[in-house]
């Protein structure tokens, strides 16, 4: 194999044989002598597989030859920007090839093992629905014992290596159970590193964590999976890899603040975060240089009200890469849109762009930096000053001065090493007009941004697996669990549906909940570069459990029902894993049966852990208190045994969102639709104005909302709630948590959360009832990958029917359309205050059905009918007297809510 390898010379004499340049037919030629390396290094694998008794099987000889023989062909036709590796593997595929929903194909990897014994390939029990592609994630390759992939490679370049995981229950084993290490040859890259908290934490049912490796000299890059021996009945697991071979794009990097250099050409790193600053969401098949990396939106990272404007490239402007800069740096759609500040130049004088971003302590970072000047022509029209961490990483920055021209990309490395500090770390970016220059413009531009992790020098890029902040801990701690009173402390209720999260991979980084983890011995546990949230997992002590058994004892009384734990095992077949109805960041939900018939859910949490320990005794005290037709019923808890055991009403029909879109269920008629969303939005009012304590909900989705048998909506899931703002205050100051896509933005950059918030999550999901697609696609054009802002660009533009979902067009009555999107549109304003109370738009759902189901009985009759069903929803001990919204008549309306007078109009014209 090595004497096929292609030296430089080789090279040389190859392209002066070939008569052409040396960059592209030598490539060729070294891309053919690879491939052909390959093919003999395989077929040796392959004898040296027969050699065990459980190989897989599937594919004959003469596929896989044919298969290698197709990488030979691709490889010789390709153009010189087309990697010499390229390694994209699906673990644990029963097939031998397989393509993704983009078109790529994934190959087995058996082939590349050194020993099948001790692994199994598997396929997940539950496919979420946020998961971009059933290859490679559904599939997974299981390891019991120390086991190592081993790939031939150029040893003159460096490869880009990433690994696909899908936390997810694998031929039985719990996803819990993961704790393992991954080494590439002698680097470090995970330790003691459990996906299941990293998925958790980062509220994403799937994960990628990518490197830059540096070249292997051997040629043969070993990758080895390792269970972990400090965790009983520990196993690794990995969903995909792919090795891409890559330029070397890394030079030395400045320290901030210092006159010192880092030599990042010579450490191996590791993303943590890769942002198309103003641009949309760029998928890996679209990237430059078939590096297939992935571009995330910025908009979750930035800090302040004042997160500036968004613009693209006009038609005149041509993105021309400088001939010392290879297009390879990032592709011609993060240089072909920017974010600028605001117009206003007196106001940039007193203010910045900031990014905010979570990372691993005892570690140095190198922040790229994208410019492209798409606007101005002249030096010293936009000068800005650029900090890293609040230390000045580049004074008086012109991206005119550096590239003499408009549409001319450029890019700058910085530096910086973070300390280990208490609680959460952060790496700030900020870019702030230099005012001394005197500017044309006070102003500042950003088209990209890049956060590279640099190896230690003892070779390690592990970091710590997520755990909860200190803000968290001391906020719960406060808040003590009674049974005299509503507790303040989060919630989590209902039955865990839906997706984990969003499939939208950037999030919120920021504002994760983690704690810093005093681990025993090294235990340097990694985490995700996706955004982190949620909690660790920990082992909790029988003195916690007690403790939660004793609080727990007073409402044996005839609150809520105690279940003891025989009971709970002989409901769900002894927790069978055919009786799992979903899972949620709590743990495995069960369809159980109790008292000979009665079809229950029950949740139970993870009995090794005291995550949620907190939350299931806030939840079971509330939801024991709190009962309404529109909020998923508490039955009972146990809590015997060290187990966390809460049981529901079961939900017979499932969440909204699957009968929305993507399933096979039949689409619901408009009007049910529009029950089910007045059924939610009693529930969310009631939660804000029927309790002693406001409660906001802070996660309002589709998968939030059930639907028992007789299809009455439920709102569910409580575990993100938070009580709301006294008499004296107008918000509550809080870390950010919700679901990317519902969340309320005004909330987000100011961290102030209202029961307003909630009111912009419904707005949402009424966007999703009455076009039946997600909140958020990425697979869409930029401009309609957010449900919200697309329905405010289609308002815009006059051409909001346009985007009804068309099963429905020849159902909605013209003035209920009206009443129904006016009122959505409402609900998504960006400023809190403008939005209506939920009470508003629930009296606006009634009026929209009252139009629907007498659409030429006129409003007045129309305005009578929901008055008396806001009436009747209010009388059923909805409200307390005096609390809350109260109905009213039109003229009423009209005068009192300045958000509605245009749709309550009710006088001549």
């Amino acid at each position: 194999m090595t004497s096929l390898m292609m030296t430089p010379r080789r090279r040389r004499r190859a392209a002066s044989l070939a008569g052409s340049s040396p960059s592209i037919s030598a490539c060729r030629f070294y891309a053919t002598s690879t491939a052909v390396s390959l093919l003999l290094r395989e077929e040796e694998m392959g004898l040296a597989h027969k050699r065990h008794a459980n190989i897989d099987r599937e594919a004959e000889p003469v596929e896989e030859r044919a298969l290698l023989l197709g990488v030979i062909i691709e490889l010789v036709v390709a153009d010189d920007r087309e990697p010499l590796d390229s390694f994209v593997i699906s673990c644990g595929l029963p097939s031998n090839v397989g393509v993704d929903s983009h078109g790529r194909r994934w190959r087995s990897d058996y082939r590349f093992l050194t020993s099948s014994t001790n692994t199994i390939n598997s396929t997940a029990q539950y496919q979420d629905p946020s998961l971009p592609s059933q290859i490679p994630y559904m599939s997974a390759r299981i390891f019991t014992s120390p086991t190592t992939y081993k790939f031939p490679v150029s040893s003159e370049t460096r490869h880009w290596l990433r690994l696909h995981f899908y936390p997810s229950e694998y031929s039985g084993l719990d996803p819990s159970d993961a704790y393992f290490a991954v080494h590439a040859n002698d680097l470090i890259l995970l330790h003691n590193f459990s996906s299941f908290i990293t998925a958790q934490a980062s509220t994403q049912a799937y994960f990628i964590k990518e490197y830059s490796l540096l070249p292997i000299q051997s040629g043969e890059l070993s990758i080895t999976f390792s269970p972990s021996l400090r965790h009983h009945g520990s196993y690794a697991f990995v969903n995909g890899i792919e090795i891409v071979s890559m330029p070397e794009m890394f030079k030395p990097a400045k320290l901030v603040s210092t006159d010192r250099f880092i030599d990042v050409g010579s450490r191996s790193l590791q993303t943590m975060f890769r942002l198309n600053v103003g641009g949309q969401f760029i998928e890996p098949n679209k990237d430059s240089g078939h590096l297939s990396r992935t571009w995330y939106n910025d908009s979750p990272y930035l800090l302040g009200v004042r997160s500036g404007v968004t613009s693209g490239a006009d038609e005149n402007v041509t993105i021309q890469y400088p001939s010392d800069m290879p297009r390879s740096i990032a592709p011609v759609d993060v240089y072909s849109f920017a974010r600028t500040m605001d117009p206003n130049a007196s106001a940039n004088q007193n203010h910045n762009l900031t990014w905010v971003f979570l990372v691993d302590p005892i570690f140095t970072y190198v922040v790229r930096l994208h410019f492209c000047e798409l606007e101005l022509d002249k030096i010293n029209q936009r000068v800005f000053d650029i900090y890293v961490n609040n230390q000045t990483a580049q004074e008086t920055a012109d991206v005119l001065a550096w590239t003499g021209s408009r549409g001319v990309p450029a890019y700058k490395d910085y530096a910086i090493s973070i300390a280990d500090g208490r609680g959460d770390e952060t790496l700030w970016v900020t870019l702030r007009p230099s005012v001394s220059k005197q500017p044309e413009y006070y102003d500042a531009i950003l088209n990209g941004l890049e956060i590279f992790k640099v190896s230690s020098d003892d070779r390690n890029l592990a970091g710590r697996n997520p755990t909860p902040s200190d803000m968290l801990l001391k906020d719960e701690a406060r808040k003590e669990f009674s049974s005299s009173k509503i507790n303040h402390a989060p919630i989590i209720g209902g039955v865990a549906g839906g997706a984990v999260g969003a499939a939208f991979a950037v999030a919120m980084c920021f504002v994760a909940y983690r704690k810093r983890r005093q681990d025993d011995g090294n235990d340097s546990v990694t985490r995700s570069w996706l955004p982190l949230y949620g909690h660790s997992q920990t082992t909790a002590s029988k003195s916690t459990f007690s403790g939660c058994s004793s609080t727990l004892s007073s409402l044996r009384q005839g609150l809520c029902r105690h279940f003891s734990l025989q009971e709970i095992r002989h409901a769900t077949k002894n927790f069978n894993k055919s009786q799992v109805i979903g899972v949620g960041g709590f743990g495995k939900v069960y369809k159980g049966v109790i008292d000979g018939g009665t079809n229950v859910a029950i949740k139970r949490s993870n009995p090794t852990s005291e995550q949620g320990l907190l939350e299931f005794q806030t939840e079971v005290e509330l939801l024991s208190k709190l009962r309404h037709k529109h909020l998923v019923s508490l039955i009972g808890f146990c809590e015997e045994n060290g187990e966390m055991i809460i049981v529901y009403d079961y939900m017979a029909n499932g969440t909204l969102r699957e009968h929305l879109y993507r399933s096979n269920k039949p689409a619901l008629p408009w009007k049910q639709r529009l029950k089910i969303c007045i059924g939610a939005a009693r529930g969310l009012h009631y939660l804000h104005t029927g309790a002693q304590f406001i409660i906001i909900h802070r996660d309002v989705k589709t998968t939030n909302i059930l639907l028992d048998d007789k299809w009455v909506a439920k709102v569910s899931d409580f575990g993100l709630s938070k009580t709301g703002p006294d008499l004296h205050q107008t918000h509550v100051s809080t870390i950010v948590k919700g679901s990317f896509g519902y969340l309320d933005p005004e909330y987000f950059k100011r961290q102030q959360l209202t029961e307003k918030s909630d009111v912009y999550s419904f707005g949402v999901v009424l966007f999703e009832v009455i076009c039946a697609r997600p909140a958020l696609d990425p697979n869409l054009p930029r401009e309609q990958a957010s449900l919200a802002d697309w329905a405010l660009m289609c308002q815009r533009e006059g051409n909001l029917e346009s985007i009804i979902d068309p099963k429905l067009r020849d159902e909605i009555s013209p003035v209920c359309l009206k009443k129904f999107v006016e009122t959505a549109l409402k609900c998504i304003i960006d400023q809190g205050p403008e939005r209506p109370s939920m009470g508003d738009v629930l009296w606006n759902l009634e009026f929209a059905l009252q139009l629907q189901e007498n659409p030429g009985g006129g409003e007045h009759a129309a305005v009578e009918k929901a008055n008396n069903a806001y009436a009747i929803h209010n009388a059923n001990g909805i409200l307390n007297p005096g609390e809350g919204s109260t109905s009213a008549t039109a003229d009423e309306i009209d005068d009192s809510s300045t958000v509605f007078s245009q749709i309550f109009e009710q006088k001549g014209r």
